[in-house]
């Protein structure tokens, strides 16, 4: 089990992308296997702002383009999508006290490391370097997959 990280969506939607043909690739196979993998509404959304971002790319895609590529994922058979529980607050109130300097940017990267935590899964695939910061975590790159 794992959790995949807005960039390589957003490597898998963005043709220009160096990054694009291996991450492609990995969502699709992600998509054809029998194993569970997972992802959150928070880093979607992020996949929406960071696409259709004109300071992001010259040529930012369409809301509509990257709605569609959700809706494609979001149809996989064997991804799940990590929501807050039960026990989100103390969790979150855990990793609060372990991991030192949240603030700014870094609190997306801590509300995924919380639900991750919360929900058992330990390896995120990203190339958020910022997600080393939680020694919880098993960080993979998806170039090295």
């Amino acid at each position: 089990m794992f959790v995949v990280d807005t960039n390589v969506f957003v490597y898998a939607l963005n043709r220009s992308s160096a990054e694009h043909t291996a991450c492609r690739h990995l969502i699709e196979a992600w998509r054809s296997q029998s194993m569970p993998w997972y992802t959150t509404w928070g880093i979607l959304y992020e996949v929406i702002r960071v696409a259709t971002h004109p300071r992001v790319f010259q040529q930012p895609e369409s809301f509509g383009t990257v709605w569609r590529f959700i809706d494609v994922l979001l149809a996989s058979p064997t991804i799940g999508l990590l929501v807050e529980g039960p026990r989100h607050a103390e969790v979150a109130g855990s990793v609060s006290s372990e991991v030192k300097g949240l603030r700014g940017n870094i609190v997306h990267d801590f509300h995924t490391a919380v639900l991750m935590r919360e929900h058992g899964i330990r390896r995120i695939v990203t190339r958020d370097t910022d997600f080393h910061r939680f020694p919880f975590l098993e960080v993979v790159d998806p170039l090295s997959v």
